[in-house]
């Protein structure tokens, strides 16, 4: 059983529209290398150049934000989900 990660709308075109990706990984890097090695262009939305997450996008893995856990070091198990949400910010 594969890491299901949710897509927001703003980057369903990477994915070919889907709003669900299964990838395989055991930590969170691993996971989003995979969905980015199935679905080019993850990269560059997802990490710096420094190859650390863009300040600008949350990341959850089942319901616990990734910043409080171990960042791209965080376990990922076969079931799991991860949530890619990218912040909003502006006024109306």
């Amino acid at each position: 059983m594969a890491v299901t990660v949710r897509i927001p709308t703003t980057m369903r075109p990477l994915s070919g529209g889907a709003s669900t990706v299964e990838v395989e990984g055991t930590t969170l890097r691993e996971v989003l290398v995979a969905l980015n090695a199935a679905h080019a262009g993850f990269n560059e939305r997802l990490f710096d150049t420094d190859g650390e997450l863009h300040k600008f996008v949350n990341v959850f893995v089942s319901d616990d934000d990734v910043r409080y856990l171990q960042g791209l070091e965080t376990p990922c198990k076969p079931g799991d989900t991860v949530s890619l949400i990218p912040a909003v910010a502006g006024g109306f």
